[in-house]
């Protein structure tokens, strides 16, 4: 097994494993450990009390991050029509009917997300084995399956992001960039953890949100107390 690269182990050596950050303690501690040469990703994990073997128990939804994700998201739209040009003028990176089909079934996947209109979806639907485990697929509950394909290209440029629970309970998500301001990022946090909680089960019982942890590409986890989200409400957007 490989060993620990030199800055991961002196990030490491400042985080004390066994305490609870307050969010505002994580991110700036996050933002003065040893970094790598790149800006990294920083990325949230919440273990939940759920089930999700359950159908009732699943946890899926999306967030607009009012700051964005400080990436830049190709996205290809399936449309016809005047679909097309409306996805050209809204930013949309690749667009086509029955053509870009072919394109996906000839092995293309270059892009991170993708919208379709209704009325092409059944040619769509052959891409399910290919765009399906890239979690690239079009969905209609996570409002990727529209007429209203402007508005989709727009929020998915913007930075709203897809979120599911994992087997294991737990839901993982990008914040940001280690770049940005803590306010910034902490206004991502906010915002998600607050969707996390409006899509609760009914049938979640006990402790909902039961841990959570924050850290970047290349770097150790700091534990964060669940029960300061509360404190979060003021950086809401």
């Amino acid at each position: 097994m490989p060993s620990a690269s030199k800055k991961y182990r002196e990030a490491q050596g400042q985080v004390d494993r066994l305490k609870k950050y307050t969010f505002e303690e994580a991110v700036d501690l996050l933002q003065n450990l040893p970094r790598a040469k790149f800006d990294e990703t920083v990325e949230i994990a919440v273990r939940l009390g759920v089930d999700p073997r359950h159908a009732d128990q699943m946890v899926r939804g999306t967030v607009s991050l009012p700051s964005g994700t400080g990436r830049t998201v190709t996205v290809a739209v399936f449309a016809k029509g005047e679909k097309e040009k409306e996805a050209l003028e809204a930013g949309a990176d690749i667009v086509g009917g029955d053509s870009l089909v072919e394109r996906v079934l000839g092995g293309f996947t270059d892009f991170d997300k993708s919208v379709a209109t209704p009325d092409i979806m059944g040619q769509v639907g052959k891409l399910g084995k290919i765009l399906g485990p890239r979690g690239l697929m079009p969905n209609a509950k996570l409002g990727t399956v529209t007429f209203d394909v402007a508005t989709a290209v727009k929020e998915l440029k913007a930075g709203k992001i897809d979120f599911r629970v994992e087997k294991n309970g737990i839901v993982h998500a990008p914040m940001g960039k280690l770049s940005f301001t803590p306010a910034k990022l902490l206004a991502n946090i906010s915002s998600f953890l607050d969707q996390v909680q409006r899509l609760k089960p009914t049938t979640s019982k006990g402790t909902y949100i039961r841990g959570i942890s924050v850290t970047t590409t290349m770097g150790p986890g700091l534990r964060v107390d669940p029960l300061l989200v509360k404190d979060l409400k003021a950086y809401l957007v």
